[in-house]
């Protein structure tokens, strides 16, 4: 259970039960194909960056594809970059030049996406970066890629940050009135003052009063964490926390978000990929901590997902086809119960059943502390094949010259197939005793 307000935990109910989402980004960067911060990185001009924008044109662009890949992964939500830090918007804004329709492209890119998706039930999330480095009347911060070009940095007092800010808040207008109901909006971020250069937080932002707006338009959407107010969802970035995320002391709905390398747009010559294995992993351990995992595909400037994340998102569909109900509407187990070394428990309150994820297979005997008592069946989820036990109090002893195995009391246990059995991360499945937790 989460300390979220009432109203809160209504609107969470989905997105804690579906644990597993599709990040994309994609923008002109992929072009450039070296990582979605390449503007600001190599300290590019509106000018210099302009070819990205006059030959952007996903000619293979089937996002029918893409939501079909993402379903059969097993992803139950996706979010998308309606505009990245670089400002160029994927839909057909009226308050902005800088769009797709305005490229070869000369279409909305979004408007197909959120369809096909929807037609393959998976919930809308949309991305909206704060930050935007196009725009005339954005101010220089410690992000920006003019932040050491004099000449630009002191045109900032020319500029009206307030008009960027109508900016901002009149295109979530846009893609919270001409998309259908969205599920989810994931605001990008907030800016700490460095170098010299101010930040941007709540005050920059109105946060409040953009919230307000938000849920004005959306009443039950979810928003994150990143506008220096209180969200929904806390959003830890590249890396699994180490227990459930709490805020004040107070565990909260989260949700960490991950790339399939390095990169979150498409990065041609990176090396640095994931495992299906390891992926899969990051998966469990997200829900066994009581949050949700949201993994990237930056697709090609033709429209396409990179081949090497197709074949990941492949092989994690092959486990989560026979391993999913260890995932959908499960989270951390009770208090009390620990996983043995090299495991991972997740919990189904609903149906009241223990998943087991052995991530490092032992020989012949996995032991439960404290769960004698506890188990009415177990059983391999891949293929429910039974998993026999032992439970309670045995004395170690000797007979016939071989040494018998001695546990306690409150130890139950399972005696597993010598070999592993040829899944990435096996899963025993413990049918519980009602009324247990």
């Amino acid at each position: 259970m989460t300390s979220q307000p009432e109203s809160t935990a209504r609107r969470t109910d989905w997105f804690t039960h579906d644990r597993f989402g599709l990040f994309i980004h994609w923008g002109l960067y992929s072009l450039g194909a070296r990582h979605e911060w390449l503007k600001s990185r190599e300290f590019m001009s509106n000018e210099q960056y302009e070819k990205y924008f006059k030959r952007f044109d996903p000619d293979l662009y089937d996002p029918d594809l893409w939501a079909k890949a993402a379903a059969d992964a097993g992803m139950k939500y996706f979010v998308v970059t309606t505009k990245h830090h670089e400002g160029f918007c994927l839909w057909d804004s009226q308050l902005t030049e800088y769009k797709a329709t305005n490229t070869p492209a000369g279409r909305d890119l979004l408007k197909p996406m959120v369809e096909a998706f929807r037609r393959q039930n998976l919930r809308t999330g949309l991305y909206y970066s704060l930050l935007d480095w196009y725009h005339p009347h954005y101010t220089v911060d410690v992000k920006h890629p003019q932040r050491y070009n004099k000449e630009y940095v002191e045109q900032d007092r020319e500029r009206d940050f307030q008009k960027y800010v109508d900016y901002m808040f009149g295109q979530t207008r846009e893609l919270l009135t001409g998309y259908g109901p969205i599920d989810l909006m994931f605001l990008d971020f907030s800016i700490a003052p460095a170098e010299g250069f101010a930040g941007k937080g709540k005050n920059e932002w109105q946060s409040e009063k953009f919230v307000k707006m938000i849920r004005e338009l959306q009443p039950n959407i979810l928003l994150n964490d990143r506008l220096e107010v209180r969200g929904d969802i806390t959003t830890p970035e590249q890396y699994v926390p180490k227990e459930w995320v709490k805020v004040d002391g107070q565990p909260v709905v989260w949700e960490a978000c991950h790339t399939f390398s390095g990169s979150w747009g498409y990065y041609r010559d990176e090396e640095s990929w994931k495992s299906v294995d390891m992926l899969v992993k990051m998966l469990i351990e997200c829900v066994s901590k009581g949050g949700n995992l949201l993994l990237n595909v930056g697709p090609t400037g033709r429209g396409e997902f990179d081949e090497r994340a197709l074949e990941r998102l492949r092989g994690i569909g092959e486990w989560m086809r026979r391993h999913s109900r260890s995932i959908y509407g499960c989270t951390a187990a009770p208090a009390g119960i620990g996983a043995p070394d090299d495991c991972r428990f997740t919990y189904n309150p609903q149906t009241n059943r223990l998943y087991l994820h052995v991530f490092s297979w032992p020989f012949k005997s996995i032991h439960l502390q404290g769960l004698a008592g506890a188990i009415e069946y177990a059983q391999l989820l891949n293929d429910a094949s039974e998993i026999r036990m032992k439970q309670g109090e045995k004395q170690s002893s000797m007979a016939a010259g071989a040494f018998s195995e001695g546990r306690d009391a409150g130890t139950v246990t399972l005696e597993i197939p010598v070999k592993k059995p040829n899944v990435t991360v096996p899963v025993i499945e413990l049918f519980l005793k009602p009324g247990v937790f």
